[in-house]
C-alpha cells in the first residue's frame, strides 16, 4: 500500500477510525473510574551492624550482606509482622519495593497501598522489622553476635494524592492506543473490501476509460433528473463531462449511437442514460433515448411518459414508428418507450426487424442511446450492441463488486462486445473548490470596508451569467415532464397510439 493509498484509506474509513478511538478511550475512562486508587510512601534508613556486648561498636553493614537484606525486605517473614502490627487483613495489597541508594549503605523502602495512612505506617514498619530479622539470614551477624539497627535519614510521609491511577496519562494512552487500533481496522477493512470504489479499481481490470465521475447527492432521488434538480450542481457537471467525452467516443467508433448497460441492477444505468440524453439534447443534437430494458422497463416511468406503446409495438408491427416515439417537452429528446413486456425479449432485440429498425432511426437521429438490462443476468445488451458503436457501462461505486465487474467484462470479452468507456456512480464528492468554478462562489472573503466597492465582472462571471439563462431556459423546458401524463398532449398521445393500432388490429 503506498502512501497516497494510506491517505486515501483514512479519508473514507475516518469514521470507523474515530469510532473506534472513542469506543478505546471510554473503556479506558470507565476502567480507570473503577480501578481503585494506589499510594506511596517512601523512606531511607540506614542499617547499623553493632556488638551487642559493646554498644560504641557500630560500623556498616558489608554490601555484600546488605544485599541479602534486601531480599528479605519483600519476604513474608517481614510483611506478616508489619500487618499484624498495622491490623491489615491478610491479602490487603502492600507492596513493598527495597534498593541500595546508589553506593552507599543507605536503604530506599517504598511501600503501596490502597490507603495513604497505611503505605506510610507500613513504609515506617518495614525498615524496622527487616532490621530485627537481619541477623537471621548473616552467617557473619549471627556468629558474631551482633545486630542490626535501622536509623531513620527521610521519615516516611502520608502521600496527598495517589500515583494510580492517572486519568490523564491513561485518556492519553487510550486514545493513542485507540487511533492505532482504528486505523489498523481502516486498513484491514479495506485490504478485505472487494467493492469497486475510485477510478483506479477500475483500471486495475480494464484498459477502457471512466469518462466520468458522477459524485453521490446525500439527498439523492434515484432517479434524479441532475439537469433539472441543480443545473450548475457537480452531478449536473459530470454529466456534462460525461457528453463531452462521448464526442470524442463517437469520432473514433464513427458510429453515434451506443448501448448503456450495468453490471447488475441498481448502479444507475437508466438514470445515467437520462440525463446523458438531456445534456445532449441541451447542446442542440437531436437525440433518441430508447428503453431496450425489455424485462424491466423504466425509463417512461422515470420520465413521466407513456410506457404501454413503444419499442415492442413497432417489432411486432402493431404501431408505426412516428406513432409511438414521445418528445419530451419542447427540447431536441426523443423518447422510445419499451412498450409491452413481450415473452421472448432476447429474440427479438436480436431480430432482423430490430436491425432494419436501427438502421432507420440511425438515419433520423444525430445521437441515439439505449437502456438495456444489466450484463450477467441476461444477454440482451450485448445483442444489442451489435448495432452500435459500443458500450457504455455504468459502476457504482461503493457498491459494485470487483469479481462482478470482472464476471462482466469476461462475459464482454467472450461476446466481443465493445466497451466504449465506463461511468463511475455514487463516487465520493470532490472538494467544494473543484466546482466552484462553475458556480462562481469561489472568490475570497472581502474585507468589511470593501464590501461596498463595485468590481469589474470577469470573463468567467460574464461568460457564467450568458451561460446560466440557457441552462435554466433548459430546465423550464422540461419542467412539464411530471405533469405529462395527465395533461391534454399526454392523454391525446395515448389515444391517438390506441387508436391506430386498435386500426391496425382491425385491418389483419
Amino acid at each position: 500500500m503506498t502512501v497516497r493509498d494510506f491517505l486515501t484509506t483514512l479519508r473514507q474509513r475516518w469514521r470507523l477510525v474515530l469510532a473506534t478511538m472513542l469506543v478505546v478511550v471510554a473503556a479506558t475512562a470507565l476502567a480507570t473510574l473503577q480501578t481503585r486508587p494506589v499510594y506511596e510512601s517512601s523512606t531511607r534508613v540506614y542499617l547499623l551492624a553493632n556488638n551487642q556486648s559493646d554498644s560504641a561498636n557500630v560500623y556498616n553493614m558489608p554490601a555484600a550482606e546488605l544485599a541479602t537484606v534486601i531480599q528479605v525486605a519483600t519476604s513474608p517473614i517481614v510483611l506478616d509482622p508489619v500487618r499484624e502490627q498495622l491490623g491489615v487483613a491478610p491479602g490487603t495489597m502492600l507492596n513493598v519495593s527495597a534498593e541500595r541508594s546508589g553506593d552507599t549503605p543507605l536503604l530506599d523502602v517504598r511501600v503501596r497501598a490502597h490507603d495513604a495512612q497505611v503505605a506510610a505506617d507500613a513504609a515506617t514498619a518495614v525498615p524496622q522489622q527487616l532490621a530485627a530479622v537481619a541477623r537471621n539470614f548473616s552467617p557473619m551477624l549471627a556468629t558474631s553476635g551482633q545486630s542490626v539497627s535501622a536509623e531513620t535519614i527521610v521519615p516516611a510521609s502520608v502521600p496527598n494524592r495517589p500515583i494510580e491511577p492517572d486519568p490523564l496519562r491513561n485518556l492519553a494512552l487510550g486514545a493513542l492506543a485507540g487511533l492505532l487500533l482504528g486505523v489498523a481496522f481502516a486498513v484491514a477493512r479495506q485490504a478485505l473490501d472487494q467493492r469497486v470504489r475510485e477510478v483506479r479499481d477500475i483500471d486495475a481490470l480494464s484498459d477502457r476509460p471512466v469518462l466520468s465521475s458522477v459524485p453521490f447527492r446525500k439527498d439523492d432521488d434515484p432517479h434524479a433528473l441532475y439537469l433539472d434538480i441543480d443545473p450548475f450542481g457537480p452531478q449536473a457537471e459530470a454529466v456534462r463531462r460525461l457528453r463531452t467525452n462521448m464526442m470524442f467516443v463517437d469520432v473514433t467508433t464513427g458510429k453515434h449511437s451506443f448501448v448503456v448497460s450495468s453490471t447488475l441492477p441498481g448502479e444507475g444505468k437508466t438514470t445515467t442514460a437520462i440525463n446523458l440524453a438531456l445534456a445532449m439534447s441541451d447542446a442542440g443534437t437531436k437525440v433518441l433515448l430508447i428503453d431496450a430494458d425489455l424485462r424491466h422497463p423504466s425509463v417512461a416511468t422515470n420520465m413521466g411518459l407513456e410506457g404501454a406503446v413503444g419499442l415492442t409495438t413497432v417489432l411486432l408491427g402493431d404501431a408505426e414508428l412516428e406513432d409511438v416515439v414521445q418528445r419530451w417537452g419542447g427540447t431536441n429528446l426523443h423518447v422510445l418507450a419499451s412498450g409491452e413486456t413481450p415473452p421472448n425479449p432476447s429474440e427479438l432485440l436480436g431480430s432482423t426487424k430490430m436491425q432494419d429498425l436501427f438502421d432507420r432511426l440511425s438515419e433520423d437521429y444525430d445521437f441515439i442511446l439505449v437502456d438495456t438490462p444489466p450484463v450477467l443476468p441476461v444477454t440482451d445488451a450485448m445483442v444489442i450492441e451489435k448495432l452500435t458503436g459500443g458500450m457504455l457501462l455504468v459502476v457504482a461505486s461503493g457498491e459494485t463488486r470487483k469479481r462482478h465487474l470482472s464476471e462482466a467484462l469476461r462475459t464482454l470479452e467472450t461476446t466481443e462486445t465493445h466497451i466504449a468507456g465506463f461511468v463511475l456512480t455514487k463516487s465520493p464528492p470532490q472538494p467544494s473548490a473543484y466546482y466552484n468554478y462553475y458556480n462562481g462562489d469561489d472568490a475570497p472573503t472581502r474585507p468589511e470596508g470593501a464590501r461596498n466597492r463595485r468590481r469589474r465582472p470577469s470573463r468567467r462571471d460574464r461568460r457564467m451569467q450568458a451561460s446560466r439563462p440557457h441552462a435554466e431556459a433548459a430546465a423550464r423546458a422540461r419542467a412539464d415532464r411530471a405533469r405529462l401524463t395527465e395533461s391534454s398532449e399526454g392523454l391525446e398521445f395515448r389515444a391517438r397510439s390506441r387508436r391506430r393500432i386498435d386500426e391496425r388490429a382491425d385491418q389483419s
